[in-house]
């Protein structure tokens, strides 16, 4: 039973201008020719879910979205696998946490049954937009929800909008990148958005990007708000470490994001000879473990990118440092190929993530 009507485009993509898209796609450039989007009123609930052609949007502009930044994101991917069949990812975690952040942020949280429904509903409709896997390529989903009332007393909206979008994408960061641990900026901190999936973060990190740009790296390290020493998240992803001692480390979850990714890939650890650590990681012990050699490896992870491996640091204080021999290491690479494969259906789905669509 479909909880999402159906409205067809009268004007659907040509099949040959599609099969060019999906065959050498841009992230976030080309979209499917269908979103879903349902509607909450204060005591009535969600509502009128149904799946229309992708297109624009007419705000008020006193929608409280554009004024005090109630809106909230996920982002997950669909997969085909060899036999044509296409599956999502741990799309309940996304769910989860999708009701999580609407929580922190005072919105409607949108029901995990709808949610996963949306996911459902749209790819199997859009599934000719689902590329061959060849070059890691999927199609990835957003799923957003935003405040639309038009009020501007500063207080929570009453009326929200859901919306998914889809993109075919390719992978999003193509080499290995090098860290600027940031003197200037932090993330988040204690009784924050840290946990939350929200704008207002993204919007904050652009800074502190440029910043590592004009520095020749790829993307930021950040540390902690309170006491600038603690690692917290990299960019948009989860910072884990390889040690000598075959432990993969990541720092503790709090005020950071608790990536699918992330979580991912602690359970596969062992399966590596790893052995999964959560906990605090000083700046330090980060720099004098990659100058021992006690930290072999560090990457970041993430839905987008998968893992990158992380070759190399910089700061004003110590200056460049790079890992290892600046090259990706055998465990990154082991982990990344793993998760891989489970997602394209090349290895066994042995803890049940994989959700198939069509």
């Amino acid at each position: 039973m479909s909880l999402f009507e159906l409205r067809r485009t009268d004007h659907p993509t040509p099949e040959v201008e599609r099969a060019a898209i999906v065959a050498d796609p841009v992230f976030g450039k080309f979209y499917a020719d269908h979103m879903a989007v349902a509607d909450y009123t204060e005591g009535l609930g969600w509502r009128d879910a149904r799946i229309i052609p992708t297109g624009q949007w007419q705000l008020h502009p006193a929608a409280a979205v554009f004024h005090y930044g109630q809106e909230i994101f996920e982002g997950l991917k669909a997969y085909r696998h060899a036999d044509s069949s296409v599956w999502l990812f741990r799309p309940e975690r996304n769910a989860r946490r999708f009701i999580s952040s609407a929580e922190r942020l005072e919105m409607a949280p949108f029901p995990e049954e709808l949610f996963l429904a949306s996911l459902d509903e749209l790819v199997a409709l859009e599934q000719e937009w689902v590329p061959q896997p060849d070059g890691e390529r999927s199609l990835y989903l957003r799923p957003f929800e935003i405040a639309d009332e038009p009020y501007l007393g500063v207080r929570e909206a009453k009326n929200y909008r859901y919306g998914l979008i889809a993109s075919p994408v390719g992978a999003y960061y193509p080499a290995p990148v090098k860290l600027w641990i940031t003197p200037n900026y932090t993330r988040a901190a204690p009784g924050g958005t840290g946990t939350a999936k929200c704008g207002g973060n993204y919007a904050a990190s652009l800074a502190a990007a440029n910043e590592a740009a004009a520095h020749g790296c790829g993307q930021v390290l950040y540390l902690d708000g309170a006491e600038h020493r603690w690692l917290e998240e990299c960019g948009t992803m989860n910072f884990m470490m390889v040690t000598n001692d075959d432990q993969l480390v990541t720092p503790a979850l709090g005020s950071i994001l608790d990536g699918v990714t992330r979580d991912s890939l602690l359970t596969l650890a062992p399966e590596h000879g790893l052995t999964p650590v959560e906990r605090p990681i000083s700046i330090d012990e980060l720099r004098d473990g990659v100058a021992s050699g006690r930290v072999a490896e560090t990457f970041a992870c993430g839905t987008a990118a998968v893992i990158t491996p992380i070759v190399g640091f910089n700061s004003p204080e110590h200056g460049a440092q790079a890992v290892g021999n600046g090259e990706p290491g055998p465990r990154t690479r082991e982990l990344r190929a793993h998760l891989l494969d489970i997602q394209f259906g090349r290895a066994e789905d042995r803890h049940g993530w994989l959700r198939r669509v069509v």
